[in-house]
Formats: C-alpha cells, structure tokens, sequence
C-alpha cells in the first residue's frame, strides 16, 4: 500500500478530499482556495463546489415552479445527498472519482486555474 500523503495543509490527501465535500460548495471552495499542492484534493473540492452549487441553484429555480418544481427539487435534493455521501466515501478511499458530467467539468476548470 503507498504511504500516505500529506497535503500543503498538513492533512493526509484522503481526508482533505472528504472533509471537501463535508459542507457542499462552501468547503469546496475553502479547499480550493487553501489546498497549494494536491492535484486530488482540489480535484474534489472542485466537484464538490461545481455539484452543490448547481444543485442548491437549480433547486431555488424549482422552487418557484408549484407542485411539479417542488416534487423535482426534493428528488434533485435527494440526488445532492447521495452524491455528497458517494464524494466523500470515494475521496476518503483515495479514489479520484468522478461525478457524471460534473467531474469532467471540474476536471477542465481546475486545468483553467492557477491558485
């Protein structure tokens, strides 16, 4: 088995990627900001951030919609929480899995962007 690796912040790189989608978009977007050295982690953070955030607005958009927009926002919201415990549990097994559709843009934005 490899040895663990550490991140910029000290962590090991699985952890770091599961605590990513721990809060959806918001610590998506602090590891993005704070994670300097793993290709891994800001991988995940990025996932997480693109897929929470798109959920949480496509969700509010539904909401307006009576009745249909509502049953669809619950299904969508149901859809959020397995793929926030599947993020977590691939990130945590060292796996760099990607989300249908998601992961390939999160894959492109991170080769767009230097932080």
């Amino acid at each position: 088995m490899d040895e663990e690796k550490k991140t910029s912040l000290g962590l090991e790189e699985n952890i770091e990627g599961a605590l990513a989608y721990l809060l959806g978009w918001l610590t998506g977007i602090l590891f993005l900001l704070l994670e300097k050295d793993s290709d891994f982690v800001r991988f995940h953070a990025m996932q997480s951030t693109i897929t929470f955030l798109g959920i949480m607005i496509v969700s509010f958009i539904l909401g307006f919609i009576p009745f249909l927009g509502w049953i669809l926002g619950m299904l969508l919201g149901l859809v959020g929480f397995i793929l926030w415990i599947v993020g977590m549990v691939k990130a945590y097994q060292g796996e760099y899995y990607k989300f249908p559709i998601v992961g390939e843009i999160a894959e492109k934005q991170l080769g767009k962007i230097n932080i």
